[in-house]
């Protein structure tokens, strides 16, 4: 994968990790506005989740590399995600959008986060579907869950 700068946020926390990988995936925007996109295409997206805290857990960690990854890329890697019931209503938030994406890697990543004793949380998910195209995803303070 090449190394790759991606847009900084601002936070509290003493340790930051960040992890990158991509994934293949299908999607449609059911709209009919939405032009070519309305049909079923695939995107490599390449993400990157920003988890931030205070606290290493007993491993000396954060969170671990192998289970962010595992929890994004085994969930959407070669699917459709259309298919993923949190794209599958009529709702804007519910349009596998790049957008409504890095929306759900957040709430995925900050839900496991949450049964973490040291309780780090997502900060950041930069989410690229094309060379040109990318989404930012940040929580508002306070959005945390929990």
């Amino acid at each position: 994968m090449l190394t790759q700068i991606y847009p900084q946020t601002s936070h509290p926390y003493a340790f930051e990790l960040n992890k990158d990988m991509q994934v293949s995936a299908a999607h449609f925007i059911p709209r009919e506005d939405a032009g070519a996109c309305s049909r079923v295409h695939g995107h490599t997206y390449t993400i990157n989740i920003t988890i931030a805290g205070d606290h290493l857990n007993e491993s000396g960690f954060l969170a671990n590399f192998s289970t962010i990854k595992k929890l994004i890329h085994g969930e959407y890697d070669h699917t459709l995600l259309n298919d993923h019931k949190e794209f599958s209503g009529e709702s804007r938030e519910q349009i596998p959008s790049t957008e409504a994406v890095a929306k759900a890697i957040y709430d995925k990543v900050e839900a496991y986060l949450e049964g973490l004793e040291n309780r780090p949380h997502c900060v950041q998910v930069f989410v690229r579907e094309t060379p040109t195209s990318y989404v930012v995803y940040r929580p508002k303070q306070g959005d945390h869950h929990g």
